[in-house]
């Protein structure tokens, strides 16, 4: 059994499918779907720190005296289908989808009776939205189902009281924010839980140990459940699950300890935007280019999309999911389950990035550039003349090569046209009898 302290609890090995999956879709989603302007932080940005943008913009579009609980009512999801996002979620490749259950902003998105006409069920859809996606998301495909919680409320009024008395009361932990953790826990019973949000307040104020002891020893999810590393302030790269150490998290090396890169394909947002422009999505490339890094070096990739008040996945983010999945049924095999190889990325030419399959002993070096001579030279792998095989991901036939000296070696890509490319966006070399 674990004991309540982090020596006891961060000893806890990591569930393997976690490291496995590789890739998941992070999903926020909330009442700042509303406004969905600027940020899901709309409400700290326009009460508290009144920045210009914020405040013009409900000068501008809402009469005098709106306050922010008036969006409950508009976030409306008559749109929502579960099934159709978890249609759109296996589409994508992902192994893992983590919701946002509840925000800074302290709305849950299911009817928690420690959210008193704040939640989902009581104001707005009318709607348990965390249990329609759970049933979804199982019922339609083999994905983990994960929550987000975020531990503190920027305006709570009881948080605020806690903040005051320097965190040596705990009104707001042991009232709201630990019995939410149990009540997520308990009725849906999800594979990760996603803290956020410590409010500066240190592990001790929220209890986390008291609770990841009982997730991990007496919870309906003790022995699949994984969690992350924000538990209060301090914690964060040092205790809990996997590290995500800050948000679109790539440290481009090898880390001992696993890891997850949480970002966004919106560059400057997590949460839905009206405002945003076509240049503000990260194309195809980009992500690719970022799944291809994050797991050669050990980490997972989670990467978000917001949908909007009205219960829609946006076009564009349906389209670069569905073109991730597309990249991954070609190139899978380069990700999923895979291992960190020796060499991370390649010495000699720039954007090859290396994992390793442990079962078909296989190294793979997905490059994301295809070079105009048709010629691609690797630094890394040493070759065995008579024995080594290298192959391209979704062709057939065996390509040639020429090893050069001790280490690296020149490899002949086929004379293909741009139709008969197995994929578009980045390629992967397999190469087996490697020493």
């Amino acid at each position: 059994r674990y004991e309540p302290s982090w020596g006891s609890l961060d000893a806890r090995p990591l569930p393997a499918w976690f490291d496995e999956a590789k890739f998941g879709v992070f999903i926020h989603w909330g009442v700042f779907s509303v406004p969905s302007f600027g940020s899901e932080w709309f409400w700290w940005y326009w009460q508290k720190e009144k920045r210009e943008p914020y405040v013009k913009f409900m000068d501008t579009n809402y009469p005098p005296g709106f306050s922010y609980e008036d969006f409950g009512p508009l976030f409306t999801a008559e749109f929502f289908d579960p099934n159709q996002w978890a249609d759109i979620l296996k589409a994508s490749g992902a192994k893992y989808v983590v919701l946002t259950s509840k925000h800074h902003e302290g709305f849950t998105l299911w009817g928690s009776k420690y959210s008193w006409n704040w939640n989902a069920v009581d104001v707005g859809p009318r709607r348990d939205l965390v249990a329609e996606l759970a049933t979804s998301v199982r019922n339609r495909t083999d994905l983990h189902f994960g929550l987000y919680h975020s531990l503190f409320e920027w305006f709570n009024p009881l948080f605020l009281e806690d903040a005051t008395n320097a965190f040596k009361t705990r009104k707001f932990p042991t009232s709201k924010s630990l019995p939410e953790l149990y009540e997520i826990v308990t009725k849906y019973q999800p594979e990760i839980i996603w803290s956020d949000g410590d409010g500066n307040a240190p592990d001790t104020y929220w209890n986390s140990t008291g609770f990841l002891a009982w997730l991990y020893n007496d919870s309906p999810v003790r022995d699949t459940v994984v969690t992350n590393d924000r538990w209060g302030a301090g914690s964060i790269c040092t205790h809990g699950g996997f590290y995500t150490c800050s948000d679109r998290y790539n440290p481009g090396h090898l880390l001992p300890h696993k890891w997850e890169n949480c970002m966004t394909i919106d560059r400057s947002s997590w949460g839905y935007r009206r405002d945003a422009r076509l240049g503000d999505y990260l194309a195809i490339e980009d992500l690719v280019k970022q799944l291809a890094e994050t797991v050669s070096c050990g980490g997972n990739l989670l990467m978000n999309v917001g949908p909007t008040h009205d219960g829609r996945i946006a076009v564009v983010f349906e389209e670069r999911l569905r073109q991730v999945g597309a990249w991954l049924k070609v190139n899978g095999e380069a990700i999923y389950g895979t291992k960190p190889w020796r060499a991370q990325n390649d010495t000699v030419t720039p954007g090859v990035w290396y994992t390793f399959s442990p079962k078909e002993g296989k190294v793979n070096a997905i490059f994301l550039h295809w070079p105009v001579s048709g010629i691609l030279e690797l630094g890394e792998p040493q070759a065995k003349l008579g024995e080594t095989q290298v192959k391209l991901a979704g062709y057939k036939e065996l390509l040639k090569w020429v090893a050069l000296g001790e280490k690296g070696m020149v490899i002949a890509l086929p004379q293909l046209t741009p139709q008969q490319l197995p994929c578009q966006w980045g390629w992967t070399l397999q190469l087996t009898d490697i020493n």
